[in-house]
């Protein structure tokens, strides 16, 4: 391709049975070899417009619910040794890579290394711009402990996210101004890399900080019928924003936790008391009603509340054998 040429690729020049296979030809194409899945039953579509800035390239991506995976089979085929800086423009995405997993939303960036596995996840609509770099172009070479960390939108890294949306944005209208900036796009990205690598062991920490305080709220008030993420999040001192951040970083779900802590004790009492009836153990663990209890009961034991009390009865030793 001609050095400074956009190339536009729209599953809107194809049919519908088309439209999957041919997304996936074209994220290849723009990128590294990937597989690529819908997630959402409504038919795949997606535009992607890429540009060649002096070796360096500048895709603008914006699609709907997919995931992507760079596997080591695909990797072994080949498809170069880039730096991908993903930079969220609208909607959501998780970047995953070396044991971290992050969450991208509109003005935050990751990176991500081409020679190792990665996934790309979004639940809805979304639009990004992928910066790839050639690692020989970059000064910092190992980012094994830069990848997949987000860059908020409100940190310094702003300032780089916003260096290259612009660059794309004024290759469109003077190609020559922007061939010019291009040399100070892989300094930049550099400088983002040492900012995500000190930032990962902190990071880590606070986050893990954070959550232990949401499974403390969620341990002491599980039977509080008013308890949800809105009143979690205050007695935590944070946002609703950050409680379902951090708890999706450790693959964790407010309703799946607030479910079980009511589960578990919903099946102390079915042992303590057998003459209690169910609907009044839902009540006292927090659920609406009967109906509720027997929902989750059974979808975190896999029995009802009757039958688990039975089996808990027939313990000999009065231990909870199943």
């Amino acid at each position: 391709m001609e050095r400074g040429a956009r190339v536009v690729r729209s599953t809107a020049d194809v049919c519908e049975t088309d439209a999957s296979a041919y997304w996936t030809d074209a994220v290849c194409s723009a990128f590294v070899p990937v597989r690529v899945r819908p997630t959402a039953p409504a038919p795949l579509h997606g535009r992607v417009e890429h540009v060649n800035l002096d070796g360096l390239g500048f895709t603008l991506v914006r699609s709907g619910a997919q995931r992507v995976d760079r596997t080591r089979t695909l990797i072994a085929r080949g498809g170069g040794d880039d730096v991908l800086a993903n930079i969220q423009l609208t909607g959501e995405g998780r970047v995953g890579q070396d044991g971290r997993r992050a969450l991208l939303t509109p003005g935050a960036m990751a990176l991500v290394d081409s020679t190792r596995p990665y996934t790309l996840e979004f639940t809805g609509p979304f639009s990004q711009l992928v910066v790839q770099v050639p690692r020989d172009r970059m000064a910092r070479r190992s980012l094994a402990r830069a990848t997949a960390v987000a860059l908020d939108p409100d940190g310094p890294a702003r300032l780089v996210a916003d260096f290259l949306v612009g660059l794309e944005r004024r290759q469109r209208a003077d190609p020559r101004a922007a061939a010019s900036l291009v040399p100070h796009a892989a300094g930049l990205l550099d400088c983002a890399a040492g900012w995500a690598q000190e930032a990962t062991p902190a990071r880590a920490s606070a986050s893990a900080l954070t959550r232990e305080r949401v499974h403390d709220v969620l341990r002491r008030h599980a039977q509080d019928p008013r308890l949800d993420a809105d009143t979690a999040a205050a007695a935590c001192g944070i946002s609703r924003r950050t409680l379902f951040r951090v708890l999706a970083e450790h693959g964790e779900s407010f309703g799946a936790l607030l479910r079980t802590l009511r589960v578990d004790h919903a099946r102390r009492l079915l042992r303590a008391a057998p003459e209690r009836t169910v609907a009044s153990v839902a009540y006292a663990c927090g659920f609406g009603g009967e109906s509720q209890l027997h929902r989750a009961f059974r979808a975190v034991t896999g029995l009802t509340p009757g039958a688990y009390r039975a089996g808990a009865v027939l313990a000999a030793d009065g231990t909870d054998r199943q």
